[in-house]
This record gives structure tokens, sequence and C-alpha cells, in this order.
């Protein structure tokens, strides 16, 4: 008896289904860890003019957007997950940069244009003798790394704990996160404050030994930023997938009933703010050397809001659509300032108008359903061929009795 009546087509898994068993987080990985073995392959390998040649502006401009991905992670954790909108994310990063700015200024030594060992160049223009109290032990890396979780840690401590505790929330917390970025704005750009005023901290010359003009400099830092980037997706993923990241979803879909339950809403808030504001702090920190300053202006509330605008736009709570919509921006941004500088901030603002209309899940949300039409296109094309196939397979099945 012929059983090819009865067979069944194999139903091939479609590309949505294959990433959806291996998990955004392998995914995100996985490509970090190509893309960054496939830059400094093609940095090292290929001569210059190759069309696989990746210059060193390009690795540096790849390291920034990197930064900038790591920044745009945080925000997504605060704001997709726990529904904090924080305007004042620019605050957290420029300080992690400031912390490593500070660390770099004292590497110069006497190779500045004063040549005073101890004091950096803004500080012996101002007549101060001495190093301020708070540039103490600023030479040591282990104080740098220590400062770049400290600083924006401890303001996000403070300044959550009291925002938290007298339970202001939606626009009101908003605003007043821009304030605090705002403020210190105004502060840092003050030469009394020691950080170098409006000019702030640059002409770097080394870190941890190695000349920052080096090319291979550059490309070590690109792939520290890579490593960083990754690890601070792995932190990421582990805490909303934990128990208190549930809970943490929980708030922001419904604090109330949170708190009805038993549990103490502003002491996860506090908690998940924390953590946002040192990875933004790492972002800032590894940005520095990459781009050779830091200055008050990265402390510009118009900062904080193209943050959020990058995370809008890719999709929040999703944590790699954060990653997507910073790295997206950011090239547009390059792109469009040198062709027509003064209608960027237009196109950005038309832009977010847009994604919020038609794309309210950003770009995250949008590649699903492209990629399942795609897979749906080819199943039934595969469906098809396996009709053919049985179709001609009865044929000759009857030709033969």
């Amino acid at each position: 008896m012929n059983n090819s009546n009865n067979h069944v087509p194999y139903n091939k898994p479609t590309f949505v289904q294959k990433l959806s068993e291996l998990g955004s987080l392998r995914v995100v990985i996985g490509f970090l860890l190509i893309s960054a073995f496939y830059v400094t392959f093609c940095n090292l390998v290929f001569a210059e003019g190759s069309f696989f040649h990746v210059s060193d502006y390009t690795v540096s401009l790849f390291g920034k957007y990197l930064c900038y991905a790591l920044l745009a992670l945080a925000v997504d954790l605060v704001w997709g997950y726990c529904g904090i909108l924080s305007l004042g994310h620019g605050a957290f990063f420029a300080l992690g940069g400031y912390a490593m700015g500070m660390y770099l200024m004292r590497q110069i030594g006497d190779r500045g244009v004063y040549g005073n060992p101890d004091l950096p160049d803004f500080m012996v223009f101002l007549n101060w003798t001495e190093l301020p109290w708070y540039w103490a032990g600023s030479s040591s890396v282990f104080w740098m790394i220590a400062m770049v979780f400290i600083g924006p840690g401890l303001l996000a401590y403070i300044f959550g704990s009291l925002a938290f505790r007298s339970r202001v929330s939606g626009v009101y917390l908003s605003i007043m996160t821009q304030a605090v970025t705002y403020a210190l704005m105004l502060a840092f750009f003050r030469n009394e404050m020691g950080f170098g005023g409006n000019n702030g901290l640059t002409d770097f010359k080394e870190i941890l030994g190695f000349s920052l003009q080096e090319p291979s400099t550059k490309l070590g830092l690109f792939v520290a930023t890579a490593i960083a980037l990754a690890i601070g997706y792995m932190v990421s993923d582990f805490i909303v997938k934990s128990k208190m990241g549930r809970v943490v979803t929980a708030i922001r879909d419904a604090e109330s009933r949170v708190r009805f339950v038993g549990f103490k809403p502003e002491h996860y808030k506090l908690w998940i703010y924390v953590v946002s504001a040192m990875l933004a702090g790492v972002a800032g920190a590894l940005y520095v050397p990459q781009v050779g300053i830091i200055n008050p202006g990265e402390f510009s509330p118009l900062n904080s809001i193209e943050m959020v605008v990058w995370v809008a736009i890719g999709g929040r709570g999703t944590l790699y659509g954060a990653l997507i919509g910073a790295v997206v921006v950011s090239y547009a941004k390059t792109r469009f300032t040198a062709i027509m500088p003064e209608a960027w901030l237009f196109a950005l603002g038309g832009l977010f108008v847009l994604v919020t209309l038609y794309l309210p899940k950003g770009i995250a949300g949008l590649l699903p359903n492209i990629l399942n039409k795609k897979g749906c296109e080819n199943k039934a094309s595969d469906t098809e061929h396996s009709k053919e196939s049985n179709n001609t397979s009865i044929e000759k099945s009857e030709a033969s009795s």
C-alpha cells in the first residue's frame, strides 16, 4: 500500500522563530561580538584605500555610537520598564565623563602648556596654587573607576530618595530631573568650580600609559566600549527578568496595586534609578577619551531629551530597541548635521512625531512584523512547493498502478 497520500509537509521554522528560540540576549551579544571583531579585523588587516578598510576615524565614531547605545540602555531601564521618564540622564553621563576627564588631566603632568606637573593648565591660568580637595586621588585609575560609579550613583540616590519617598511622579518628576541637570550645567560653567569652566577638560595625552593619538589605543577603547555594552546589556537583561525586575514592571503598570499588595514601590524605583545612573556614568567615562573633551555642554537638558528620543524611536521596554534607536539616530545626526546643520533639530522632531503616531512600538516593534511577513511568504512558498511534490507523487503512483 502506498502511503504517499498521507505525507505531511515539513514546515521550516521562520527566521523570527529561530531568533525567538535564541533569545534577544544571545542575539544582541553575538551581534556585538561579531561587529567588534569585524571592525577590528578590517582596521588591522586591510590597508588604507581598500574597500574593506575601516579607518581610525570610523573606529572612534563607532566607539562613540556604542557609548550612546549604553546610555540609551540606561534610559530604557528606568523609562521602558519602570515608567520613570527621566529628562536628566545627561547629568549622570556628564559626571562619569568628568571623573574620567579628571584622571586624564592628571596624566598630562608637565607636558601641559605651562609645564606644571601638579596642576592642570586651566588652574595655572586662573592662578590656583594647589588642587581642590575633591581632586585628591584623581591621578589614580582606581579612584577614577570608583568615581565613575559613585558620582552618578550618589546623585541618583540623593535625588531619588527625596523624590520617590515624596511620591513625585509623572510630568512633575520629569521636570525635576531636567531642573537638576540644568542646575549642574550652570554650576559647571563657573570657573570657581574647578572643572575648567566653559572650556571643560581637554588636551588629553594618554590613558593607562597608552597615547590617545595612537590608532591601537583608539581600537582598544572601541573594543572596551563594546565589551562594556555587552556587560551592561547582560546586567539589564538579568534585572528585568528577575523577581525584582517583574516588580519594577508591575510598578510601571499599576503602582497603587503594587503598594496595596505590600511592596514599597519607592525602594524598587530608587534601586533601578541608581543602577541606571551608574550605567550612564560608565557610558560617559568611555565617551570622553574617544572624543577628547568633556565640557558643561554635556549637561544640557537638550541632550537628555535627545536620549529619550533614541529610546522612543528604537522601541522602549525592549532593551535592544534602545540600542537600535541610539545608533540609528546618532548616525543620522552625523550625516544630516554635515548636510544641513540648522535643520537637524526639526528633522529629529519630525521623526519623533512620525514614530509616535505610526510606530508606537518603535523600530523594535516594526522589525518582527517585517520578518514575520517575509517568513509567511517563505512558508506559503514552501507549502505550495510541497503540494506540487505530493500531486506529482500521486500521479506517478496512479500511473504505475
